[in-house]
């Protein structure tokens, strides 16, 4: 089929083919447009070249024309990668840079949105597909398949206009160019350039164990527990909670997998049980290693990782006074340890008429982490055992007893009082005493002494846990750890001025010198009392004998000498079981002549038997619910004070 120029039509289809066919063809194209139709005006005379190309051009109608003159297009992101034919080395390194030309012209230029040498304008509305063959003569296949800036100097049409010269000069330029992307350095011209397009790579490896040492250990997960993962997906199908791993994986969040499990249960937060494991596990019976026992290994490394509990022992003359210190949390809640301790006993002498009042005093302290295991009384001696109320489980029952040093047992100012129980597999024995009082009587501190460790009669029904190293005759033998505390009346044997000039050379905590005159030190040295304890050493003025609400000692006419009467001491079954980590007095606390003393241990823990007679969670319901209502009302009227005081102002006249 013929045109109405007498050309064929597949010779159009080729001219448009070539076209299209890259940069090159472009170019070719504009410059033989060009050519044609200064030549059809008359001007200069016909080319010589003899190609199917070259005839083409000079006879094109005024539609195809039309069609190959310029327009200027907003560039595309490049398009999906398609099939299409292979194509040489030279031709993929044109299309790189034709590309990477066009975009750096559009970043820099937003006006000018054209390339510079026409690579992005469009010779007809819809070009045809390249990959496709189609039956145009060899020819304009192959100045399709020549896309490549060497292809230049070959091409027919570049040596119609300007023969080979100017071609190959722009070619060189190309080459140039091209040759300095490949090396990673930018175009030299006018325009600024943008720096070498890095490749898109993977981001290094990242740990995904983040979660500390203490979070692994406070959320740890059973051993045998530990393939729960797959049980829960495959029994309950809670995968998609907002708790499980399918959540925190798919938001991309790292986790370790010690915390995450230990997030995830059937119902709720806590650590998983497996049905089969409860009804294997017995509460009255178990073995020092057994996997299900209450008081076993297992449970004991849930709760104390490195086996050691923090213990609060505290002693206070109260000297029977009704009044109550307004605060007591710089006695029970020091401020240089950071943390609480898990069990806090208090033993106090001479204790205030209202003994509840006291208990409620320091459950409003102590605040709702805390329980009342047990208390127990002896006249005016009060011994008061508070613990976290989520370790009352791992208790036995409390057991406790009394001793009167009097003469008279009615009067029970003066005496001892015992209370033991078992923790996990380690049993422990508080006694508070308050033994005679005066300068002078050693030896009848002594004889107090002796008594309370023979008539102490403890434990009852608990078991010994060493029944082989224990004595009749003493009953601090028959515990692992024992804590001794109390007023015991031993003195300074120095006169009132010596001991007034040695704390006033000594102001702050050198009291070595008065620990010279110690009568507590220098008989237990000796063997002669509390034998097999020990005492932290003391960096604390003597706690005895204050003038009431004041700093200063005794000031009546009765001079008596500043002693350390108020003491705490300790001895264990093993050794170094028990580590004193503070000693210390409350010289805040002015309510009494005497000042309170406390210490803060860290004693070791040994796994046990659940044969035992178990505590069950037993504790002083009322008095906790009690404590908790007059903290929070205590609360609550502290803050509206501090409002009305903002709110309120005050004006003075002078």
């Amino acid at each position: 089929m013929s045109t109405p120029n007498g050309f064929p039509q597949h010779s159009r289809v080729c001219l448009t083919r070539s076209v299209e066919g890259g940069a090159v063809q472009d170019l070719q194209a504009k410059k033989a447009g060009k050519a044609a139709k200064k030549e059809a005006g008359g001007e200069g005379p016909p080319s010589k070249i003899g190609t199917p190309i070259s005839e083409t051009l000079k006879l094109l109608p005024e539609e195809l024309k039309a069609n190959m003159k310029i327009k200027s297009i907003t560039p595309r992101p490049p398009r999906k990668p398609r099939l299409e034919r292979a194509a040489s080395l030279d031709e993929k390194s044109w299309r790189k840079w034709r590309r990477f030309r066009t975009s750096q012209e559009s970043l820099t230029d937003p006006n000018e949105t054209s390339s510079s040498n026409g690579s992005l304008q469009e010779a007809s509305p819809s070009p045809p597909s390249r990959g496709r063959t189609s039956p145009c003569n060899p020819c304009c296949q192959q100045d399709s398949l020549h896309s490549s800036p060497d292809a230049l100097e070959a091409s027919p049409v570049g040596k119609s206009r300007g023969g080979a010269s100017d071609l190959g000069k722009r070619a060189s330029e190309i080459s140039s160019a091209f040759g300095g992307l490949l090396r990673g350095k930018g175009f030299a011209g006018g325009k600024p350039r943008l720096s070498q397009i890095m490749p898109a790579r993977p981001l290094p490896p990242m740990e995904l164990n983040v979660a500390s040492h203490s979070l692994r250990t406070a959320n740890r997960i059973d051993s045998d527990c530990l393939d729960y993962r797959h049980y829960s997906q495959h029994k309950f199908g809670r995968v998609s909670s907002s708790l499980s791993d399918s959540k925190l994986q798919g938001n991309g969040t790292l986790y370790d997998n010690c915390s995450t499990d230990s997030m995830k249960s059937t119902f709720s937060v806590l650590t998983p049980i497996r049905a089969k494991d409860v009804r294997s596990r017995s509460y009255l019976e178990g073995s020092l290693l057994a996997s299900g026992a209450l008081m076993g290994a297992e449970e004991l490394s849930r709760y104390f990782p490195d086996r050691n509990i923090g213990i609060f022992v505290a002693t206070w003359n109260m000297q029977g006074q009704k009044e109550l210190p307004v605060n007591l949390d710089d006695f029970l809640l020091p401020t240089d340890p950071d943390f609480a301790q898990d069990m806090y006993v208090i033993g106090v002498q001479e204790g205030c008429p209202d003994r509840r009042e006291w208990e409620i005093r320091l459950q409003e302290t102590l605040g709702p982490h805390y329980v009342l295991l047990h208390s127990a009384a002896h006249g005016v001696l009060y011994m008061s055992v508070f613990i976290r109320r989520d370790l009352i489980w791992f208790c036995s029952e409390v057991e406790y007893a009394t001793v009167t040093t009097r003469i008279v047992s009615q009067i029970k100012t003066k005496g001892a009082l015992g209370i033991c129980f078992t923790f996990f597999g380690t049993s422990f024995l508080f006694i508070t005493s308050h033994f005679t009082s005066g300068d002078s009587k050693v030896n009848e501190r002594k004889l107090d002494y002796n008594k309370t460790i023979q008539a102490l009669t403890l434990p009852k029904n608990v078991p010994d846990t060493n029944p082989y190293r224990s004595s009749s005759s003493d009953v601090t033998t028959r515990f692992d750890e024992v804590f001794w505390f109390g007023d015991f009346n031993f003195r300074l044997n120095k006169d009132r001025e010596t001991v007034d000039s040695i704390l006033n050379q000594n102001p702050d905590t050198d009291v070595s010198k008065l620990l010279m005159y110690d009568q507590l030190t220098s008989e237990m040295s000796r063997g002669s009392i509390f034998k097999g304890f020990q005492e932290a050493d003391i960096h604390f003025r003597p706690s005895y004998k204050f003038d009431i609400g004041k700093d200063s000692y005794d000031t009546t006419s009765k001079q008596r000498t500043p002693s350390y009467t108020d003491r705490v001491v300790f001895r264990s079954r093993y050794k170094d079981d028990i580590q004193a980590v503070k000693y210390s007095s409350c010289p805040v606390i002015k309510t009494s002549d005497h000042r309170p003393v406390f210490a803060l241990f860290r004693v070791k823990l040994r796994p046990g038997r659940d044969n035992i007679p178990l505590a069950a969670g037993q504790f002083d319901r009322d008095l906790y619910l009690i404590g908790i209502r007059r903290r929070t009302t205590r609360e609550l009227q502290k803050r509206l004070e501090q409002k009305d005081q903002r709110s309120s102002s005050i004006c003075s006249i002078s």
